[in-house]
């Protein structure tokens, strides 16, 4: 029968069929075959023996935390306690693109602005909106609600940003563990530990673990360049048609950033990465098509 893994502990699949959990096995020519199931795969099962026995084609998988078959991810970014970082938020929103995957932003502790920082981050959310990314904010979660029926949702971001706090918002049924931030660190506890798919709202959501750090990982600069979604309205006006809009003349980007219409910290972030090498062993987050 066919269904979906849904957690996985140990080597203990568990896998939704038919509104029923069945705890399996995997067969061990997945490990000959460099295969390992993983949180979302949907799987052949044989449920006498509770024995997953193939599975099947995936159209993507995050890995480290691993989850597949992924149709959105809300990347969850804390305003303050952990201070918000564009540079974060648009490292997560290119990787996000560069895979296929519908990237949402949803913003958290607003609460703890003061009047003067709530103008500035409301700057922020009407520049993303513009360009053409849905922004949530934790404290409406009733508009929240309406976006995850019969999706898989990945909810992402840096540790102690609130992931876990939005979803017992989203479903108090859910309880799930929350901690305070390390003030010495400036980040959060993990208080997730593994990734489980839970149904809410009528979708599956995942609760991965939370991370601080990432990389671009087979990803060329163009690529970076091209998931900078704003600059592609634009780029047709450079004088190069390959145009890095970095150290080139006449740059219709560069214009654009002189005159606002591109936001200033949207262009410094792109310079930062096309500018920095990325390939490094320290790897939080990696999509494969």
């Amino acid at each position: 029968m066919k269904g979906r893994i849904v957690k996985l502990i140990s080597n203990d699949y568990t896998v939704l069929i038919d509104g029923k959990l069945y705890v399996c096995k995997s067969k061990g020519k997945f490990r000959n075959l460099n295969i390992r199931p993983t949180v979302g795969d949907m799987v052949m099962v044989d449920i006498n023996d509770k024995v997953i026995y193939e599975v099947l084609d995936r159209k993507n998988i995050l890995v480290r935390p691993t989850v597949s078959n992924i149709d959105q991810a809300v990347v969850v970014t804390s305003v303050k306690e952990p201070d918000f970082s564009t540079n974060l938020l648009d490292k997560l929103l290119v990787i996000i693109e560069y895979n296929n995957v519908l990237p949402i932003i949803c913003l958290t502790k607003l609460d703890l602005l003061n009047e003067e920082e709530t103008k500035d981050i409301f700057e922020y959310i009407d520049y993303y909106k513009k360009i053409g990314y849905q922004v949530y904010l934790n404290n409406d979660p009733e508009r929240f609600k309406g976006i995850f029926r019969d999706k898989i949702t990945v909810f992402t971001g840096q540790s102690g940003a609130g992931k876990s706090s939005l979803l017992n918002i989203l479903d108090d049924t859910l309880d799930l563990q929350t901690a305070p931030i390390s003030k010495a660190l400036g980040r959060g506890k993990h208080t997730t530990r593994h990734v489980e798919l839970l149904p809410v709202l009528e979708g599956l959501i995942a609760d991965t673990p939370g991370f601080s750090a990432m990389d671009f990982v087979d990803m060329e600069k163009s690529d970076i360049r091209d998931n900078f979604i704003e600059f592609n309205e634009y780029r047709h006006d450079c004088k190069y048609k390959d145009c890095m809009h970095h150290l080139e003349d006449h740059c219709s980007i560069k214009d654009k950033i002189k005159d606002k219409t591109i936001m200033k910290s949207r262009y410094l972030n792109y310079i930062n990465f096309i500018s920095k090498g990325w390939y490094n062993e320290n790897i939080s987050v990696i999509f494969i098509n």
